[in-house]
């Protein structure tokens, strides 16, 4: 199996590159400055067992690659708000022997959320799920570090919207080879689900930093709080806390890497990067999408993801909102919602 990685920042190049650590076939999806240092200097890729240099093909689109392959597989690694131009870009590509990518090839959804793989089942026949367990970074073209050991993550692995088959057990073969986990589970959504409430966090690190005080603690307790609150109203399964725990413990912890440092997860490095967007529309804001239908009140996700846009949009720095003042907006976000809904 040949993989193409279609997106190769953080989660795309940490993954893209232990595959090809391990002997397999990879092509890396990028853009702009990364495109042009991964083509000039290869892939710098940095994990707790040292730093390697891979030279891998490195295009912006299908057209660069001609026909693609029956044995190719495509992992999305895209932030979700990218999701419809590559879709675009990847679904009418012409497959060797006949039909589409969309027609043929199975797509994986390495994507924070759950909007990225609903998105993709309307284009692709054969859409996997990926619940992404790992820790990685992206700021400069051409470098991409990830902190996780003994294993570089944990990727839980499904047929969207549920099953498995032989493919799937394949790709994660694959991945298991190349010191990444990859439990292949029926029920991936509700691992995804699990996720997007630790997700609800991006948004506060992203404008405040991360959650190191007391304060930004509790207040990340209460937005996940209003997380629960409407998955359940919503009948949405979610892996508990526990089981979570149990899949990573002994598989992965975070190891400091010498001159790396990590200032904080994909939605700060979104705004560290000056990319102009944010992926809060779709973490956040899915809970409010699913407070709105389930007249569930969701004020402090409704902030954050306000917030976190208007931080994209004009390019504001990461973490330079005092989580102090993020209390005291989040504290009138909530007395105005129960003042309207009085």
């Amino acid at each position: 199996m040949r993989y193409i990685i279609i997106g190769a920042g953080a989660v795309g190049g940490a993954v893209g590159g232990r595959l090809a650590q391990s002997g397999r076939e990879v092509v890396l999806v990028a853009r702009g400055a990364h495109l042009a240092a991964l083509r000039a200097d290869g892939l710098r890729l940095t994990v707790p067992d040292g730093e390697t240099v891979l030279r891998l093909p490195a295009v912006d689109g299908p057209a660069a690659l001609g026909a693609l392959r029956a044995d190719d597989a495509l992992v999305l690694a895209v932030k979700t708000q990218d999701t419809e131009a590559a879709l675009d870009a990847w679904g009418p590509a012409p497959v060797e022997g006949g039909g589409t990518a969309a027609e043929r090839l199975p797509l994986l959804c390495a994507q924070n959320g759950v909007e990225g793989q609903r998105r993709a089942l309307r284009r692709f026949r054969r859409v996997y799920g990926v619940c992404i367990w790992l820790p990685a970074t992206h700021l400069e073209p051409g470098a991409v570090s990830a902190a996780g050991s003994p294993l570089t993550g944990i990727l839980h692995l499904g047929r969207y919207p549920h099953g498995t088959d032989d493919t799937l057990r394949a790709i994660a073969a694959d991945l298991e080879a190349s010191r990444l986990g990859a439990p292949v589970v029926p029920d991936v959504a509700r691992w995804q689900y699990a996720k997007l409430l630790s997700n609800l966090a991006n948004a506060m690190e992203a404008v405040s930093g991360p959650l190191e005080s007391e304060a930004a603690r509790e207040l990340y307790a209460r937005v996940r709080a209003e997380g629960e609150a409407v998955l359940d109203a919503a009948g949405i399964a979610y892996a508990s806390e526990k089981e979570q725990q149990a899949a990573r413990e002994g598989r992965m912890t975070l190891v400091p890497l010498p001159g790396v440092p990590r200032g904080g997860g994909s939605s700060w490095q979104s705004l560290t990067r000056g990319t102009g967007s944010i992926e809060a529309d779709h973490l956040n804001g899915e809970i409010v999408l699913l407070g709105r239908l389930h007249g569930v009140p969701v004020p402090l996700n409704e902030l954050l993801q306000r917030l976190a846009g208007a931080f994209a949009a004009e390019r504001r720095e990461a973490g330079s909102l005092p989580i102090a003042e993020l209390v005291r907006l989040a504290d009138r976000a909530v007395e105005e919602d129960q003042e309207t809904s009085r």
